[in-house]
């Protein structure tokens, strides 16, 4: 049997952070000694913030979480994980898709690297609707973000777009 896991990562985008990805991230700190906040750098996605701004717009946001650390990568979630000895992924999940999606790539991440498990978090169900994509939908179009994402990411969001 392992023994208990001392680093986690909960891996994404982030583009921006949101009060969900805040609240699942608050959770997993909770359950991990050690919980490293992964930035993706995805060719395959068009980001609308830099790699570099929304590890700075992460790391503000979960400053007050003393046990999570925020990192960019631009490299494979196993070799990553290898790299700071993390033995379990955290995904949050709010429905059959997500899982369907999270599933593959929990799979695969197992695959390349087999002492790398992945557990999934449903999120609060306050939160549960909460996306990026959502996010910057409603702020393109003028609606009210305040209670989507932390004040400095609303602020920078909406610098953005406008």
């Amino acid at each position: 049997m392992k023994s208990k896991a001392l680093t986690a990562i909960f891996p994404g985008t982030f583009d921006p952070i949101t009060n969900g990805h805040i609240d699942l991230i608050t959770r997993a700190s909770q359950l991990f000694p050690r919980l490293i906040v992964a930035i993706a750098q995805n060719p395959n996605k068009k980001t609308l913030f830099t790699l570099e701004e929304r590890v700075n717009l992460a790391s503000t946001s979960v400053e007050h979480l003393l046990n999570v650390e925020v990192i960019g990568f631009d490299n494979l979630m196993a070799d990553f994980a290898q790299k700071h000895a993390a033995t379990v992924i955290v995904r949050g999940v709010r429905t059959t898709h997500d899982f369907e999606y999270e599933r593959q790539l929990a799979e695969m991440n197992r695959a390349l690297n087999p002492d790398l498990d992945t557990i999934f978090l449903m999120p609060s169900i306050a939160m549960g609707f909460i996306s990026s994509t959502i996010v910057k939908d409603v702020a393109l179009h003028g609606g009210d973000i305040s209670n989507l994402v932390p004040l400095h990411v609303k602020t920078e969001l909406l610098k953005r777009l406008t």
